[in-house]
């Protein structure tokens, strides 16, 4: 980062990996905040179906959530954020009671336990984006995007060398920062080759993905 580059501000859609610990430490950075993945708590019970009543009836009370939040689409963050105050807030509210209750009937330990500590010891986090309407609920819009790489990764292990690796997660970079942008990855990646001989290093960003312009045909 360049010296007279001000730190990024505002609020990290994220889960509890302690990884995030260091970017988001309030005494540093002061003007950023966490807002954690409400489908990421919905996942710890999930994984206890079957299993459990508890994580039944937990599963239930956030799909109501879910149920609400979708009518949402398409409102810009201050009807959203207005829509969330009347009709989701009251919901978080009732889970909040219901999860410390059911907290102090399961014994320490167990995995229910550790499902319903994962929302309580997080909780202001996790209802972040009722104070802000331009905050997702939860971040499975990048999940989606990253998950092609997620799932190759292993594989990926055998590029050949570690610069293979660095080649091919630039062009695994431009290829997704390309559907982000609206293009067609191949369509892009060839325009790009064709244009580089005779492109100028010092235009080089001109063909990024989120700068590249269709040529005209």
């Amino acid at each position: 980062m360049k010296e007279d580059q001000p730190a990024w501000q505002g609020t990290l859609v994220c889960d509890q990996y302690g990884g995030y610990d260091a970017v988001l430490d309030r005494r540093v950075y002061p003007q950023r905040m966490a807002a954690h993945c409400a489908a990421h708590a919905r996942r710890k019970f999930d994984e206890l179906i079957g299993t459990s009543e508890v994580a039944k009836e937990a599963i239930k009370r956030i799909g109501w959530i879910y149920h609400v939040e979708g009518q949402f689409e398409g409102m810009d963050a201050q009807q959203r954020q207005a829509a969330r105050e009347q009709l989701t807030r009251p919901l978080w509210k009732e889970l909040h009671v219901w999860l410390r209750l059911e907290r102090g009937r399961v014994p320490d330990g167990g995995s229910i336990a550790a499902a319903i500590d994962y929302s309580l010891n997080a909780w202001d986090a996790l209802t972040r984006h009722l104070e802000d309407g331009a905050v997702p609920i939860d971040n499975n819009f990048i999940e989606r995007q990253i998950k092609p790489w997620a799932m190759g990764r292993k594989a990926w292990l055998f590029c050949g060398s570690e610069l293979a690796g660095q080649r091919a997660a630039i062009v695994m970079s431009l290829v997704q920062s390309a559907k982000l942008n609206g293009h067609d990855p191949w369509a892009y990646l060839r325009a790009v080759l064709e244009r580089l001989p005779r492109h100028q290093n010092s235009r080089i960003e001109e063909l990024l993905p989120h700068r590249w312009r269709k040529p005209n045909t």
